[in-house]
């Protein structure tokens, strides 16, 4: 098997799987939590880096809980032209990845590589078809696409005749590092790389088990902020906070 290099997470096992040799969708498909845990995932970074960050354009990750009627959505962007949208609804969970260098770029093959969104099921299409994951002209920017619908025990990706030869062709290892392995540690590393500041392991933590948000955390990983200032991240998030 071809090796890749998972950027700022080494060379880390995650469920037997070493993520330098995860090489597409399907493989992240094995690893993804089911949909709650997801979701909470995405949550807790949302918040963290509202913390971190509290410019909105500098972050990685947002979660917003109001999205459209009935749908939530969780983000990263990296400022370069990768990004991700994952949309949570009554149906399910839909994924959509773009890495803008990817062999599999829609820019350098005519639209989205056969197979990406052509087995997206039914009730997942208005996401696929979704203007804002779509450029100027209507073309869905896409390397990567996953699915759950409520009540299925896996994830989902399309039949897909991968290009030979090529590392990681989706982007998928580089694009959801972060969503296989959930753990605090994987999140500080990131951290610590992208903004250059030392992370609170502890109150990572905290954040990750979706514990009611205290001064004494906020203060421990952005001394210059407090709780009030995060109001509306929280409730973007729907994060809890401790009373008083």
């Amino acid at each position: 098997m071809l090796k890749v290099s998972c950027p700022s997470e080494g060379h880390k096992d995650v469920a037997g799987i070493r993520l330098d040799e995860l090489m597409t969708a399907h493989d992240v498909a094995r690893l993804l939590p089911d949909i709650p845990v997801l979701r909470d995932l995405c949550r807790s970074m949302a918040v963290l880096e509202a913390i971190l960050s509290p410019e909105w354009s500098s972050r990685y990750h947002s979660f917003d809980a109001g999205w459209s009627p009935g749908e939530e959505m969780a983000s990263m962007r990296n400022g370069s032209g990768d990004e991700y949208s994952i949309v949570f609804s009554a149906a399910g969970a839909y994924i959509r990845g773009s890495a803008h260098e990817s062999a599999m770029s829609p820019y350098g093959n005519d639209g989205p590589w056969p197979g990406v969104l052509d087995y997206v099921p039914e009730v997942f299409r208005p996401c696929a078809e979704e203007p804002a994951f779509c450029d100027e002209d209507g073309m869905p920017v896409v390397t990567a696409c996953l699915w759950r619908e409520v009540g299925d025990g896996h994830w989902r990706v399309g039949e897909i005749d991968y290009p030979d030869g090529v590392s990681d062709p989706d982007g998928a290892v580089y694009l959801f590092a972060r969503l296989v392995d959930p753990s605090p540690e994987a999140f500080r590393r990131f951290a610590e790389d992208y903004y250059e500041v030392p992370v609170d392991l502890d109150a990572v933590r905290h954040v990750y088990a979706l514990r009611p948000l205290t001064r004494g955390v906020v203060t421990a990983l952005n001394a210059d902020l407090a709780v009030k200032d995060l109001a509306d991240d929280l409730a973007a998030a729907r994060y809890p906070v401790a009373a008083g």
